[in-house]
């Protein structure tokens, strides 16, 4: 991994291959870990990187108070420090909404948009009762050991037809998560609402979503490719939430090609 100051933080990121900027960001309770397929799969074609939020991975922690504007503004600091120009944006999740938030501040700084299993914040796509739901099984699972907590989320994440391997490493991953920084970021995903950027963006979208994702259903989907001009909805068959996992080969073939074409 390799490291670099933004601000009063340090971020930790991924690196690899030659070609147009791909910036990934990962979702929450994880890190840039859950990308090593794409960083992989893609890194023929682009030169990847994949960060570590704030509070993640290898990264430091941010105040209590850090909203996602803070996490955009620190992202769009991250892109110019490494030199990446007009990159290629995809997020998962809350890398998701995290990239929306980035072309809200900076509408000028990404080159195309991919929102995998995405939201336009919780606050922008779910009830609010579901919100409230979401926040206090949170609260409750921060008080398990961190490999139980990681096993509570994974059969929201995965189908059933994801292999063990794929379980077992997703859950080494979000066991390493940090307590603040998770605390910060569910917090911030929750109070998010982006419904009034989508209809304004006017950079090549594309939308990739698992069939049967429990935690951005397709009714969520259909939303945002119904509100973003120019967007592209892929659905892949039998996938969940997790899709950059349990779906790799599909997962990057999709990326490549929405790519290759603008």
């Amino acid at each position: 991994m390799e490291q670099i100051e933004i601000g009063d933080l340090r971020i930790a990121f991924r690196r690899a291959g030659q070609g147009p900027p791909l910036v990934l960001l990962h979702g929450g309770i994880s890190d840039s870990c859950e990308w090593s397929r794409q960083l992989a799969g893609l890194s023929d074609a682009f030169t990847v990187v994949a960060w570590d939020a704030p509070g993640c991975g290898g990264s430091s922690d941010p105040p209590e108070s850090f909203n996602m504007a803070e996490y955009a503004d620190c992202l769009a600091s991250f892109i110019d420090a490494l030199g990446l120009g007009r990159p290629h944006v995809l997020g998962l999740s809350f890398g998701a909404t995290l990239a929306l938030e980035l072309y809200r501040r900076n509408s000028t700084l990404p080159r195309t948009l991919v929102l995998a299993s995405a939201y336009a914040g919780w606050a922008g796509s779910l009830p609010a009762n579901v919100i409230a739901e979401r926040l206090e099984a949170f609260r409750q699972e921060l008080e398990l050991p961190p490999e139980e907590l990681a096993r509570r989320w994974i059969p929201s994440l995965f189908t059933d037809q994801a292999s063990a391997a794929m379980i077992d490493e997703s859950v080494v991953i979000m066991s390493e998560f940090h307590p603040h920084g998770a605390r910060t970021m569910i917090h911030a995903m929750a109070e998010t609402d982006l419904r009034d950027v989508l209809p304004r963006i006017d950079v090549p979208t594309l939308l990739l979503y698992g069939e049967i994702d429990e935690r951005s259903p397709l009714a969520v989907a259909e939303e945002l490719h119904a509100r973003i001009p120019r967007s592209l909805l892929v659905v892949l068959p039998g996938v969940g939430h997790q899709a950059n996992v349990e779906a790799a080969e599909v997962f990057n073939e999709s990326i490549r090609t929405f790519l290759r074409s603008q």
